[in-house]
């Protein structure tokens, strides 16, 4: 994410007044402006900057949330009340403001499986808590893409099983067939959030398979992919919450290893 870091440094130095020009403009305003030299009144401008700032990222939210990332700037720019030109300022491409979600996103869902983690000491409670807590805030619509990439697990050549090497948190058993995570190559510094993600609901799910109560061959890109299909994107916000509580119902009970 290097672009987005140098942007992110350019678009706080404009903010701030910095650099050569906001020196000289500062300048000229001070020795001209009030006759006092208090320098220019930049405050307001690093406010308004800022408040635009935090409305484009909730309008993303908002809007990527409903539609998908597929959805247009122009739609996240009428949602946060400003031109698309100040999207553009702030976030020089579409991908850049979908990343800065997406990162936000996975640092989010990581602290929630965390806390579930290390406050529950049912295994079970902890997993159901994440999953819970997740479909509620409708995380399953902005999971990041590079933790979305599943495909079909493949045999190795050497006929070894399949290939745990490229997402080692993904817990498989051989010869199941299911559904793997596979690393998006070309997201750079993304990779380190979404690892980061994969391990602790790794931790999640082997406890809550080591106590049995979660079936064998359940993996960790069977528990995002619940959260993404239990979090449907309806119209009215209370039948939302509803058919979202009701589909995690059923789809934990689907998850939950039976007797034999």
């Amino acid at each position: 994410m290097h672009v987005q870091d140098s942007h992110w440094s350019t678009t706080s130095a404009i903010a701030s007044g910095g650099g050569a020009m906001g020196q000289t403009m500062g300048g000229a305003m001070g020795a001209t402006g009030n006759g006092r030299g208090e320098g220019p009144r930049t405050t307001p401008l690093r406010v308004d900057a800022q408040r635009n700032l935090e409305h484009v990222l909730r309008a993303a939210r908002e809007v990527f949330g409903e539609l998908g990332y597929g959805a247009p700037m122009e739609d996240v720019a009428r949602r946060a009340r400003v031109g698309v030109g100040t999207v553009y300022r702030r976030f020089p491409s579409k991908d850049v403001l979908v990343r800065r979600i997406a990162e936000e996103e996975t640092s989010r869902l990581t602290e929630q499986a965390r806390a579930a983690l290390g406050q529950e000491d049912e295994p079970w409670s902890a997993l159901s808590r994440f999953l819970r807590t997740s479909v509620a805030s409708g995380a399953g619509r902005l999971l990041p893409p590079q933790v979305l990439r599943v495909g079909v697990a493949e045999e190795r050549g050497d006929g070894a099983g399949f290939d745990e090497a490229r997402v080692p948190q993904q817990r498989t058993q051989p010869g199941s067939g299911e559904l793997r995570l596979v690393a998006d190559e070309n997201s750079g510094s993304d990779d380190a959030g979404a690892a980061a993600l994969l391990d602790v609901v790794g931790q999640l799910v082997d406890r809550a398979r080591e106590a049995g109560e979660l079936r064998a061959d359940v993996s960790v890109a069977d528990v995002l992919l619940v959260i993404a299909t239990a979090a449907p994107s309806l119209p009215d916000a209370a039948q939302q919450a509803a058919a979202s509580a009701r589909l995690l119902d059923i789809l934990l009970e689907g998850l939950r290893s039976r007797p034999s």
